[in-house]
């Protein structure tokens, strides 16, 4: 306190002497502690200093915890989503093989369904082959059968003619007879 009013005193002093400098025109200060309410000043700064600590240190306090909070939860939410990003990639290399192997096995399933079907049609072709063989082998009989009974009976209407006409030996009918019997025994 004692400084304090020293320099004050001070103050007055140099005061006074700047006011006589004011007075021949010049430039001045006034440090006069009372007319410049210095006073007042440094109580009202104590005041805001002892009051307003708390109330900033409060302000402050709560503000560092709320920044903090934040950090920890912008922390949480990257691990969060660096973990969810994992999870995804693992999924997709998952999905990608599971693809894989789908699109290996429609190729295979593709491949013996295609050799189901070659051979399903190679079993047709050789179906057809036999019927139309045997249908051919059928058709031929058939028309060699008719070709001979065509033969016997024009042998017999040549033979009937020939006999009709009365010129035939007895010889020569019995070959013929003979020859006649033959052929229709071959057959």
């Amino acid at each position: 306190m004692g400084t304090l009013f020293l320099v004050a005193a001070e103050a007055s002093a140099v005061h006074s002497e700047l006011a006589e400098g004011a007075g021949t025109g010049g430039f001045g200060l006034n440090l006069d502690i009372f007319e410049t309410n210095l006073i007042n000043l440094a109580i009202l700064i104590g005041v805001l200093v002892y009051f307003g600590r708390g109330f900033l240190t409060k302000t402050l306090t709560e503000r560092r915890t709320n920044i903090e909070t934040e950090i920890s939860e912008a922390d949480a939410s990257a691990k969060k989503a660096a973990a969810s990003l994992s999870e995804a990639q693992q999924n997709l290399t998952q999905a990608q093989a599971e693809a894989q192997r789908i699109r290996q096995a429609a190729v295979g399933s593709a491949e013996s369904a295609r050799e189901a079907i070659l051979a399903r049609a190679k079993q047709d072709v050789d179906r057809l082959r036999e019927t139309a063989t045997a249908d051919l082998n059928t058709e031929t009989e058939r028309a060699v059968a008719q070709l001979r009974q065509r033969v016997a009976a024009m042998a017999l209407e040549k033979v009937e003619s020939q006999l009709r006409g009365g010129g035939v030996d007895s010889n020569a009918q019995q070959r013929l007879i003979e020859g006649s019997i033959a052929m229709i025994g071959e057959s």
